[in-house]
């Protein structure tokens, strides 16, 4: 009888509302959780009934599919913590549960991912969350630069592990030096005596070493009347017991549109003058420095003017033994060292992982996702390029929920089920006096 399916449709009714209500509650309870993805219930109807004109009707009923909407993004929370991370844009951070770290890896598990997360370092140094995220990430070589690692793969990935007591150096290896040299003392009578200036550098091992630099002026010999114009620079390393690593010859311009600066290097001992860059290489007992003196023409550089000897600007890169002082992410994925001598170096870059049909990832507990046969094969980005955004440090994404939504939609409900109720209750009461008319 159609009145039965009438009762099997105010059933379903019930069970669908419940299945909605049970959405609802746990989009309002996790309305403060950070990275949490709104669930949503969606209702189909169920068709039973004959043709048109058939003469009767068979309800048959509702049914629901219940489904998180991963691709939608909480807004982004700014915090005090600098290894918070919130990722702005498409794409996950890569993580993998604390338990798995005495097993050597993920092994042959999915890649596990979440869009946020409140990393810290524990007492061994791992990058982790209070729920036992472990952060994942390429290791950088000393340089800083990072390797190739397969993208599509779990291979390059190892948990990210500081230590909060290791200690570094940083080489110079770049020198800017421009010096303003007297012109008087190229000149006819001038004493041809040497300008000596130091520039201090550091070496492999973080200790200062010096560069022993002379300036000595070519000065014209009678019967020539007319400045030479030409100085000879010479250049010790200390590291060296004080050996000539370069030695140059340097002329300057007398024109009037370029007066005062150079118009030609010449080697004579040490690395080649570049004149397009208007550097040199010099090789001190810690390794190679690239010494920049400015272009032939170019003001900025060295120069000759006037009476006066001065260091216009010394520049270098480069710093003493220092010891780690914090850590931070950058947009692009780096995770950054900074030492207390100002010195940053990169130790970690962080991807960003992305698969075809993000709604299709396994959603588990403390707001991580798998890779599942409906996603796709995940990939890893770089952060910030292909179809990923940034990630954002100092950061946490909040939920997804819309509470006001929520509590709209929670009252609808509430009558949907008031009324698929009654159904039943009217159907009940039928079938009584369906019963009634056979006594």
């Amino acid at each position: 009888m159609t009145i039965s399916s009438s009762l099997n449709a105010g059933v379903a009714g019930l069970n669908a509302n419940a299945a909605r209500l049970a959405t609802i509650s746990d989009n309002i309870a996790n309305s403060s959780t950070y990275g949490y993805k709104r669930a949503a219930a969606e209702f189909e109807s169920m068709v039973l009934s004959g043709g048109r004109g058939s003469g009767k009707y068979s309800a048959g009923g509702v049914r629901t599919s219940s489904y998180r909407l991963i691709d939608e993004r909480g807004g982004i929370v700014s915090t005090s913590n600098a290894l918070d991370m919130a990722v702005t844009g498409r794409g996950m951070l890569p993580v993998m549960p604390s338990v798995r770290m005495s097993d050597g890896g993920m092994g042959t598990q999915p890649m596990m991912m979440t869009t946020t997360g409140s990393f810290r370092m524990d007492a061994e140094g791992v990058l982790r969350t209070e729920s036992g995220l472990v952060l994942l990430g390429w290791p950088a070589n000393q340089d800083g630069t990072i390797p190739a690692f397969s993208r599509d793969t779990l291979s390059g990935l190892q948990p990210v592990v500081i230590s909060a007591n290791q200690t570094v150096a940083d080489p110079t290896t770049a020198i800017g030096l421009a010096v303003n040299l007297p012109s008087i003392q190229t000149s006819v009578g001038a004493s041809g005596d040497p300008f000596p200036i130091m520039v201090e550098y550091y070496n492999n091992l973080g200790s200062a070493e010096s560069l022993n630099i002379s300036f000595t002026p070519t000065v014209p010999v009678p019967p020539s009347t007319a400045g030479t114009n030409t100085w000879t620079m010479e250049i010790r390393d200390s590291a060296s017991n004080g050996a000539v690593v370069g030695e140059y010859t340097l002329v300057f311009d007398d024109t009037r549109g370029a007066g005062g600066t150079l118009a030609s290097v010449t080697t004579v001992s040490g690395g080649a003058y570049n004149a397009a860059v208007g550097t040199f290489d010099l090789t001190v007992a810690s390794g190679p420095i690239t010494m920049t003196i400015g272009r032939p023409g170019e003001p900025g550089g060295m120069t000759q003017l006037a009476d006066s000897f001065i260091p216009t600007g010394i520049t270098k890169n480069g710093s003493p033994t220092g010891t780690l002082a914090s850590v931070e992410i950058d947009e692009n994925g780096y995770l950054l060292a900074t030492y207390d001598t100002g010195f940053i170096r990169r130790i970690y870059q962080i991807p960003l992982v992305d698969v075809p049909n993000i709604n299709g990832l396994t959603p588990l507990s403390n707001q991580t996702f798998q890779v599942s046969p409906q996603s796709g094969a995940f990939y890893l980005w770089n952060a910030g390029e292909g179809p990923t955004g940034s990630i954002a440090g100092y950061a946490r994404e909040a939920s997804a929920t819309d509470v006001a939504a929520e509590l709209t939609a929670l009252i609808t409900t509430q009558r949907a089920y008031s009324s698929n109720a009654k159904v039943i209750q009217t159907v009940d009461e039928m079938l009584q006096e369906t019963t009634n008319i056979k006594r």
